[in-house]
């Protein structure tokens, strides 16, 4: 079903279907009417071809596990399907209607819709009755929650909870004495023992003991911070320092960018702390560029395969991968593949927020649990003897029950440094569903960080994209301006600077949406903002590409170096000094720039607005946040939060209508996934 369908349909009950053909017709029906997309009751079919004699029940099974995986999911889980269809599927009324006068055909018990699943040859009973022949669909779970997944997704999830078990199995071995003495040089002591344990360096302490770390917190906790402290510890106490390995890579080329930033900055700071005793220029140029986790595994052209994986592995040391929110199931697998056996992993991101637009949503089911910490008395008495800082009592794990072993490789920083105004209020507010706290904080913020516009039509967002709001600076104005103030084409270095400049204020603004079609979508306010800043004189908007065009990467092209989520502005060439050039599209690496002509680049959108999913691994110091009227399931929590701390000065929400804050906060998204039970399982 897409993001947001508000559909009247003759929703006149269908014969009840008590046959494989009156099944796929209705799924077809289904499809016609949205529920379904077409992939949906296509694959239903393909089944049917498979099987002759396929019953109704493998049919909508099939049909609903397609569904469930174009949004996001990794597999379809029969015993809420079978009692709460609503909470599993998120349909409109008439659409449950639909599924429940279908369901008086289909078996009313979990036991036999098992048993007319694993009676197909098309699927895989994972559970040790069945002959695994490469069946494109498997069973797996447990005889009491059932799980149905297409083949390939089972295959990534087993292979992700291997890889989990194999690097958290025991803990590494440490020098002790040069760990603390390390640790204690790296982190101001705490002003009194009293004061709550510094998480930031416990987490470096604990990553130290494994081939798989996960730091995990809100915005503005330290996590980059952090990882840079955890880098030149760990180069601090390799007996070979100057043969360590060390890679940056996060999803998306902004996220990549901001995490080298980062790094080198929190990098820069610590050498005045720490002086010649560690050569910290040395590990900065060691590392590299932070590139896209695409470019990090090879991504190669027309396929899903990598040049890097396990018959091919990465020749690296360290890896941290940042915004690992965004890293879906098929990723991670891949990712996990290509690792040394020997290689450290460490994952940085918010378990709380928006999880992969793919299927998905592994740094959740990594961290479900690390809130309540859940150590062990050999890791509270480790890091103990590292931080000289005891781990609270409250975050130990209770007494007679097991520890698993992922939580003892597992931090949550828990101290925000940058959201503790109006907004890291409203952030928490959100996050944890209180919809009275969230209201009062937007409508009676006294800093005018905050500010709710109740709109009637979207039109009512474009003042905000060309002038702002009272009380911020920040608008599309302010590039444009910019762009207006172009050098002379003979002074190289002036242009460079000017490129620099407009991509820099570009980036202090944007606007957000649920939502890609429609007037409050992406498509069309990316329409409405550009006409009317043409409307304005601030841009010449004539063809498809013209100067200061914004432009969103929608598709990863390793030839060009652009990958998806890359961000650029089109500008006249600066590369010939002297002369005008053709325009190309400059994007910023940090301080470097790098262009693509417009002409080679296919797959591109105009990025006024951008969905709050591509938004993630970027900050702006004025964010607008647009609530459609029908935004449907999409609309939850996580995207909220999201939205709300990509924001750094000032935040704005439109809401199309009443009560859609609201909604949204009552309504936080649960991905059907079986790693977290097979973690659970395993005690990892």
């Amino acid at each position: 079903m897409s993001e947001s369908v508000a559909l009247t349909v003759d929703t006149a009950p269908l014969p009840v279907a008590a046959t494989p053909a009156e099944t796929l017709q209705t799924l077809r029906q289904w499809s016609e009417w949205g529920w379904l997309r077409r992939l949906d009751s296509a694959l239903a079919a393909w089944v049917a071809d498979l099987d002759a004699h396929a019953e109704p029940a493998l049919l909508v099974a099939t049909a609903l596990l397609t569904h469930l995986e174009g949004r996001g999911h990794t597999c379809l889980p029969l015993a809420p399907l079978l009692t709460r269809p609503e909470a599993v599927l998120g349909w409109p009324g008439e659409a449950l209607d639909a599924l429940q006068a279908l369901w008086a055909s289909l078996p009313p018990t979990l036991a036999e819709w098992r048993a007319a699943l694993c009676s197909s040859p098309v699927i895989y009973d994972a559970s040790g009755l069945g002959q695994d022949g490469g069946q494109p669909l498997v069973l797996g779970g447990t005889a009491q929650a059932p799980r149905l997944y297409l083949r390939r997704y089972w295959t990534y999830e087993q292979a992700v909870v291997q890889q989990v078990i194999e690097r958290t199995a025991a803990p590494l071995a440490v020098d002790m004495p040069a760990v603390k003495r390390w640790l204690d040089a790296l982190f101001d002591a705490p002003a009194h023992p009293s004061h709550r344990p510094n998480w930031q360096k416990l987490a470096c302490a604990i990553a130290l003991r494994g081939r798989l770390s996960v730091i995990t917190g809100g915005p503005g906790t330290g996590k980059t911070y952090t990882a840079a402290r955890l880098l030149a510890l760990l180069f601090a106490i390799d007996p070979q320092p100057q043969r360590l390995r060390v890679a940056l890579a996060a999803p998306t080329g902004k996220a990549a960018a901001r995490l080298k930033q980062s790094i080198d900055a929190a990098l820069a700071g610590l050498h005045e702390r720490v002086g010649d005793t560690l050569d910290l220029t040395a590990l900065t140029q060691r590392m590299g560029p932070a590139r896209t986790l695409h470019a990090l595994l090879g991504a190669r052209p027309d396929t899903r395969q990598f040049q890097y994986h396990a018959g091919r592995p990465l020749d690296v040391d360290v890896l941290i991968v940042d915004e690992a929110s965004m890293v879906h199931l098929e990723m991670m697998a891949s990712l996990l593949a290509a690792l040394p056996t020997t290689a450290r992993l460490i994952l940085l991101g918010d378990k709380d927020q928006l999880a992969s637009v793919e299927a998905g949503a592994v740094l959740g089911d990594l961290c479900r649990d690390a809130q309540a910490g859940r150590y062990s008395v050999d890791t509270a008495q480790y890091a103990l003897n590292a931080t000289g800082q005891p781990l609270p009592a409250a975050y130990l794990a209770a007494t007679g029950s097991a520890a698993p072993a992922l939580a003892q490789h597992t931090v949550m920083l828990r101290q925000s440094h940058r959201f503790e105004g109006a907004i890291g209020a409203l952030a928490v507010a959100v996050n944890g569903g209180d919809v009275a706290a969230a209201r009062q904080l937007l409508a009676h913020d006294a800093q005018r960080a905050l500010a709710r516009i109740n709109a009637d039509h979207a039109a009512q967002v474009l003042p905000l994209a060309v002038r702002g709001r009272d009380g911020t600076g920040a608008s599309y104005r302010c590039y444009l301006e910019a762009l207006a103030q172009r050098p002379p084409a003979s002074d190289t270095q002036a242009q460079e600077d000017w490129v620099r400049r407009i991509l820099r204020e570009f980036e202090r603004f944007r606007i957000l949406c649920t939502v890609r079609e429609g007037d409050w979508g992406v498509s069309g306010l990316n329409r409405a903002i550009e006409q009317q800043l043409h409307k304005d004189k601030l841009l010449q908007a004539r063809g498809e590409w013209y100067p200061g065009r914004p432009v969103m990467v929608t598709r990863n092209d390793p030839v060009l170096g652009v990958f998806n989520g890359d961000i650029g502005i089109t500008l006249p060439s600066i590369q010939h000094s002297g002369r005008v050039g053709s325009l190309r599209v400059y994007f910023a690496d940090g301080p470097q720039l790098r262009s693509v002509g417009v002409g080679r680049l296919a797959h591109v959108e105009t990025a006024f607005a951008m969905t709050v999913h591509k938004s993630q691994g970027s900050e702006f110091e004025h964010t607008v946040l647009v609530l459609p009227p029908h935004a449907g399931p999409v609309l939850s929590r996580e995207l909220v939060y999201t939205g709300i701390t990509r924001a750094r000065q000032a935040f704005t929400l439109v809401s199309a209508q009443q009560g859609l804050l609201s909604a949204a906060l009552r309504q936080p998204t649960q991905r059907a996934s079986g790693l977290q039970e097979l973690l659970q399982q395993g005690l990892i």
